[in-house]
């Protein structure tokens, strides 16, 4: 059996080692010298640029993979921040609108009241409105301190909208004008036109022409589309000339012996932010 010789593997390794170096060395002087390769230089080169891929490239896909969650969990945060921007944003614009609906509320009040200067008036902000009664009544934010009378006449935006049917020391019921209560105490009216005038009561609110409804009709004069519904004064309850709507249309009830005329009234009764109460004519007690 041939013995193992140690020195003489050491002694082969030596020379392998030599020779790798030798030739590295006269590589790169020849390198140095002029631009082309040789085939030795090529093979260490392409060697090298195998084994540096075969090593880097999990440490590359570990590092690619890692940046990869870093900036995906950075992606989320910053979406994360932009929604609560958002958010705030849509609360301002909303914020935003509903005070300028008040203000345009307010105008319009304001803009009534000076049409209103034979009249003692008090301004008053809506403060709740059930969806169970939202076409019978309101509550305001003024009662019997400020000098808010049951059965005042209550005006918004341009024309009637109701009157007042409960009284407390700071806050006020209005029943509307589109309430279906038949036990209202309703208003008495007269409708101006060219042919004269007539008088009627306004008693309901017809839903599916969205029209007030004026009934027990008396005059003889012709009415048109377009002539003027005002509050008559007669009865005592409500003062006269505050405005309600213009005539839209006319028919006979069922019987065919009264006449509804229908009104299509200045105010809208959906969307009322702030009314007029109307006390009294101006220097009356």
């Amino acid at each position: 059996m041939k013995k193992f010789n140690p020195n003489k593997n050491i002694i082969i390794t030596l020379i392998i080692v030599i020779l790798v170096v030798t030739v590295l060395s006269v590589t790169i002087a020849k390198r140095a010298v002029g631009n082309s390769t040789n085939i030795v230089q090529s093979t260490v080169n392409d060697t090298m640029a195998i084994v540096d891929k075969v090593i880097t490239a999990p440490i590359r896909w570990i590092e690619d993979g890692a940046n990869s969650v870093k900036n995906l969990f950075v992606t989320f945060e910053e979406n994360e921040r932009l929604k609560e921007k958002l958010d705030s944003y849509d609360e301002l614009a909303q914020s935003n609108e509903n005070y300028q609906r008040e203000i345009d509320a307010l105008k319009e009040e304001l803009a009534l009241n000076e049409t209103l200067t034979n009249y003692d008036k008090i301004t008053a902000n809506v403060i709740n409105r059930s969806p169970d009664t939202w076409q019978d009544m309101l509550i305001v934010d003024q009662g019997t301190k400020d000098g808010v009378e049951i059965n005042m006449a209550v005006m918004s935006q341009k024309g009637l909208i109701g009157r007042v049917i409960e009284v407390n020391a700071a806050s006020s019921k209005v029943e509307l004008l589109t309430s279906e209560n038949q036990n209202s105490n309703h208003f008495p009216v007269r409708i101006s036109g060219e042919d004269g005038e007539n008088f009627g009561i306004l008693s309901s609110y017809d839903q599916k022409e969205k029209s007030l409804v004026i009934t027990q009709l008396t005059g003889s004069s012709t009415l048109k589309e377009g002539d003027v519904v005002q509050t008559s004064g007669l009865g005592g309850n409500s003062p006269a000339d505050l405005a309600i709507g213009t005539v839209v249309s006319t028919t006979k009830d069922e019987f065919g012996l009264d006449t509804k005329v229908y009104v299509k009234p200045y105010a809208q009764m959906y969307d009322i932010q702030a009314v007029t109460i109307i006390k009294r004519l101006a220097g009356d007690e």
